[in-house]
This record gives structure tokens, C-alpha cells and sequence, in this order.
């Protein structure tokens, strides 16, 4: 009992204080410089960042107003019951190229859209015309009327000398979240990433910064906010960040840009090989396009044998196919191959007009065949 009294008296004394102190400090008033006494808890001042910090600020800040927030719709025919046009919306990002307003993106965020628009940093709108697009590298040219002063052109880096563990940004537009930063590294190089057009894009950049929807089309920074490459896609089974994403490397964007603003369109190398068979040993040449590159060369594909069978009084004519007689390619300018994918490769790193020269297995012995390119699409 003695104890619970002195307890009470305590807290009555301590509450007795305590209102006292409150009704004796000022209401309402700022603290001043007077107020500040030694040991006190201080925040730093506003430029007081750390070099990491630093850095990523002056990466957005150099090129966030090089982004754009791309919105598309589409018209699309629903027939379930009656013909009725419906309305698609999309979004994705982009990238100003230059201060005649050309944007790049990726070609699957402008895929079918009847209508494309640009936001530009400063909250203007601008309608857009396709000036063309690739879907088998996934890239697309945008052209829209704006101001010269309003548009901030992205700076070119190189991504040949990417490393893994190399720092990158990411900036684009996730959720409609306009010009959104994300940080991560480099964590992997040389992947291999299917297209829409059922070929392999080569190159790819694997990074771990966060990637959502919205954000296809952006760009990918170094420290020095220059461009390395363009987000395209992320790994995952739920449809939004699991921690992997790819981004086209800005060399292979440099290469197909150009063409897409002066053609509308990528003309690429033709050899006239229309169909190849993959095996262990490398690849066998099955069609050759009539009067193409490859048939001008002297390459042989399967070549159809008539033979005429009596079966009694009848005599019947049977086409079999001779596959003995077509050569098999082993390599091209002297790489070894293994997949179509890798003859593709390495005839669209060359131009219309250049030469390859192809190693064949043919009657068991290899030979050296060269071949001028044609063009094609």
C-alpha cells in the first residue's frame, strides 16, 4: 500500500511539471537559430549529397527532359456476337534523337496503333507519325512537330565496351509514372532475345534495374547519362519487375536508325538462301531463291531426281529428292556456324553489294564459295 501511495505521488508530481512546462513554452513558433544549441539534432544542407547520390542526380537531371511518354490507341473489331469497333490503349516510352523531333522507341509499343501521341517533358502533347519501324530488332522512329527549344536530344554512349557490375539508369514511364528512375548494373552481356518476327535479337544487355510496364521504349544511361542501350523487356511470370531486364544495345539502334528515317524501313543483305536443315555438322542448304545471290555463286541446295518405273504395261514418272547433292555451310568468313540463326547473323552484319565467302562440305571435301550480297527486307 505504502508503495502504490508513492508511485501515485510521483506520477502526480511529474504530471504537475510537465503541464507546467508546456504552458510555459511558446505556441505556434518557429524554431529559430537561438534555439539551436550544441548536440542538438541538425539536418544537413540540401547540397550535401554523397558522390553515389551526386551521380544519380546528375544523371536525371541531364536527361530526364530527353524522355518521352508515348500513348497509342487502336481500333480493333470484336465479333463475338455483332461487329462492333472497340478502343485500344497502350503506353510506353522513347527517347528525343535529334531537334527535328524524331523519337525513338520500340516497334511493340506502336505495334497496330491507329493513333500515336507524345508527351514531351514539359507537359506538351504532340500527335506522331511513324517515320518506320523494325519489329525484328524491336525498334521504331517517330517523327512529331514540336519547338526546336522543347526538345533535349539523348547523348550517344557505346555499348561495346559495357561491363558486367557496370552501373546503368533507367528511365521511362511505368504505370503512366512519367520519366521514373530506376538504378541497378549490368548483370549480364551477350544475351540472346526472341522477336516478335520468330528471330533471335543478339547482343542483348541483361540488367537488374526495375523495369515495368510503361517502361519499353526508355532509355537505358551510364553515369554520364549517355545512352547504352533501349529497354525492351523483362523476364517474368506475373507480367511486371522480377529483378531481370534487357535492353537493346545502342550500336545495333545506331544501325538501324538511320535506315528507318531515310527508307521507312531496314534493307538488309540478301544471300538467296530461302531454307536451310540445322544438323550437328552445321547447315544444309535445302531452297535457293531462283537467279539469287547464292544460285549465281554456284551453291547447291536438294535437287529433285525424275525416274521413270515400269509397273507392268504402265510406265510411271516418281520425283524423289537427292539430298546427297546439297552443300553443307560450316562456317562464314571463316566463323564457324551452328544455327540459321548464326548464318543471319553474320550476313546482316554486312551491306547490299558486300561480299561473304561461305566454307561448304560438298562431296566430302570443303570448299571456299564467295558470294555478293543482294538486298532485301
Amino acid at each position: 500500500m505504502k508503495r502504490t501511495i508513492l508511485l501515485c505521488a510521483i506520477s502526480a508530481l511529474a504530471g504537475a511539471w510537465i503541464s507546467t512546462w508546456f504552458a510555459t513554452m511558446p505556441i505556434e513558433r518557429e524554431l529559430t537559430a537561438q534555439d539551436v544549441r550544441p548536440g542538438m539534432l541538425q539536418l544537413p544542407p540540401s547540397d550535401e549529397l554523397t558522390p553515389d547520390e551526386r551521380v544519380n542526380v546528375n544523371v536525371y537531371e541531364n536527361a530526364n527532359r530527353s524522355v518521352v511518354n508515348i500513348t497509342t490507341k487502336a481500333t480493333r473489331l470484336d465479333t463475338f456476337f455483332f461487329s462492333v469497333e472497340s478502343s485500344a490503349e497502350g503506353a510506353g516510352s522513347g527517347s528525343i534523337l535529334d531537334r527535328q523531333g524524331h523519337v525513338l522507341t520500340n516497334s511493340h509499343v506502336i505495334e497496330g496503333a491507329q493513333e500515336i501521341r507524345v508527351t514531351l517533358f514539359n507537359g506538351e502533347t504532340y500527335p506522331a507519325t511513324l517515320m518506320g519501324a523494325d519489329p525484328v530488332y524491336d525498334i521504331a522512329v517517330l517523327k512529331i512537330d514540336a519547338p526546336a527549344e522543347t526538345l533535349y536530344p539523348v547523348q550517344f554512349g557505346n555499348s561495346n565496351n559495357l561491363r558486367v557490375g557496370q552501373k546503368v539508369f533507367a528511365i521511362g514511364n511505368p504505370f503512366g509514372l512519367e520519366r521514373t528512375m530506376t538504378v541497378g548494373i549490368i548483370s549480364s552481356l551477350n544475351r540472346s532475345l526472341p522477336s516478335r518476327k520468330a528471330r533471335m535479337m543478339k547482343s542483348i544487355i541483361q540488367i537488374d534495374a526495375a523495369l515495368n510496364q510503361g517502361n519499353s521504349g526508355g532509355p537505358l544511361l551510364d553515369s554520364r547519362a549517355r545512352l547504352i542501350g533501349m529497354n525492351t523487356a523483362i523476364a517474368s511470370r506475373t507480367g511486371e519487375n522480377t529483378g531481370v531486364g534487357f535492353a537493346i544495345p545502342v550500336n545495333n539502334i545506331l544501325r538501324v536508325v538511320p535506315q528507318l528515317i531515310e527508307n521507312g524501313r531496314v534493307i538488309r543483305p540478301d544471300i538467296g538462301i530461302t531454307r536451310v536443315y540445322q544438323t550437328e555438322e552445321g547447315l544444309v542448304i535445302a531452297t535457293l531463291a531462283s537467279g539469287g545471290p547464292a544460285e549465281r555463286a554456284g551453291l547447291r541446295g536438294f535437287r529433285l531426281v525424275r525416274q521413270q518405273q515400269r509397273r507392268g504395261p504402265f510406265v510411271y514418272e516418281e520425283t524423289q529428292i537427292d539430298r546427297s547433292y546439297a552443300d553443307l555451310i560450316v562456317a562464314v568468313d571463316g566463323v564457324r556456324i551452328r544455327l540459321a540463326d548464326d548464318l543471319l547473323s553474320a550476313i546482316e552484319a554486312k551491306r547490299p553489294g558486300e561480299q561473304v565467302v561461305l566454307s561448304v562440305i560438298r562431296e566430302g571435301r570443303e570448299i571456299q564459295v564467295p558470294v555478293t550480297l543482294g538486298s532485301g527486307e
